[in-house]
């Protein structure tokens, strides 16, 4: 019986570090060997979400949340347990650590292993710019001011096309994750690398957790789930869903991917997700506008939208503003230091790289 049970302290322990080892050796491997990682993304990444993201897909909730609601409750009642029996002397103090820290180090290595295959290798692929042959090239503050202009005579056109709800703002009707799922898949058309299957977008059932941190979306790499944040104002939601699954074409770089959710949604052809999409990278490119000295155009081509889209505006920003303190503070740190690790640092850039690639494929004539 002794024997067994040190076996199976043995087997688990190895399976730990094991998982471990597989974890940072595919890490270096990614960030070292040039092409791995795009090799990688290319196909066992692309293999991974048409088997799982498949099989994820058939449940109408965010697994990734039960799960992650599952995991805290086993962590919480395993500990509890093992305090309970140690207490009651059925077990020794120091056997029932040791067993607590075995189980939390498996744990950790399947979850490490998980990110690591699901999306961690991915932020060393080729770039969606280059992919797509777009140079973030620096531009004047008049070509941005033309990019905002144009970006707001397409919402104004949008607007005009869609329905309001009670309020005056874009009211969603209908399956948008569906829409949302056929635009990703529309676009691939044109970029083969975005070609493949996508999964529907998920709303997080306890969305409330994702807007206290102001989070719009998430991917789940342990899952290949793109979920969403159910609360927020309908403008957001298309575009949100197509950010979030332009993560499983292996694209994990926020503002390519909030590029990719632009170009899916202006090439659509559903008014709602034009609209939501030129909505994103205006406030982006507006943003950057008055930053650059640009307050007097700012102003006149916000003076230029619809009554629509200054509602939608004021009520987004409103909805989030209520969400200011620490624990949204603390989520930005946390997030900008795991971009930032994740090598998401662009270094010396003019207008971010977001609205860099509007301007470079604004003056392109395209989309």
């Amino acid at each position: 019986m002794k024997k067994r049970e040190r076996n199976r302290k043995t087997g688990t322990t190895f399976l730990s570090l094991g998982l471990l080892a597989a974890a940072l050796g595919l890490q270096i491997l990614a960030r070292k060997v040039p092409g791995f990682a795009q090799l990688y993304a290319g196909t066992v990444y692309r293999f991974l979400v048409e088997v799982f993201g498949r099989i994820w897909s058939l449940f109408p909730f965010s697994v990734a949340e039960i799960g992650l609601y599952g995991l805290v409750l086993f962590c919480v009642g395993g500990t509890v347990f093992l305090l309970r029996q140690a207490a009651s002397g059925r077990i020794g103090w120091r056997p029932a650590l040791m067993r607590a820290c075995r189980a939390f180090l498996l744990i950790g290595s399947a979850l490490f292993f998980s990110y690591t295959v699901g999306c961690g290798m991915n932020y060393c692929r080729t770039a969606f710019s280059v992919e797509a042959g777009l140079s973030a090239a620096p531009s004047s503050r008049e070509d941005l001011a033309a990019l905002c202009t144009w970006l707001a005579e397409m919402i104004n056109d949008a607007a005009g096309q869609i329905s309001q709800d009670e309020n005056g703002c874009l009211a969603l009707e209908g399956d948008i994750a569906e829409e949302a799922r056929r635009a990703m898949e529309n676009l691939g058309e044109e970029y083969p690398v975005l070609e493949g299957y996508y999964p529907r977008p998920k709303a997080v059932a306890v969305s409330r957790m994702l807007s206290v941190q102001k989070i719009e979306g998430i991917y789940s790499p342990f899952t290949l789930e793109a979920n969403y944040n159910r609360e927020m104002p309908d403008v957001d939601i298309p575009v949100t869903m197509c950010h979030e699954l332009s993560h499983l074409r292996g694209f994990m770089r926020e503002d390519e991917a909030n590029f990719i959710a632009w170009l899916a949604c202006v090439q659509s052809g559903d008014p709602r997700f034009i609209y939501s999409g030129a909505i994103l990278a205006y406030i982006h490119s507006s943003n950057a506008l008055y930053r650059d000295g640009g307050e007097e155009e700012y102003r006149e081509i916000y003076d230029s939208l619809c009554d629509m889209a200054k509602r939608d505006l004021a009520a987004d920003s409103a909805f989030w503003r209520q969400f200011d303190g620490k624990v949204a503070e603390v989520s930005s740190q946390v997030n900008d230091a795991y971009l930032k690790a994740n090598k998401q640092e662009d270094g010396v850039k003019s207008y971010g790289r977001m609205v860099d690639l509007l301007l470079s494929m604004y003056r392109e004539g395209r989309p």
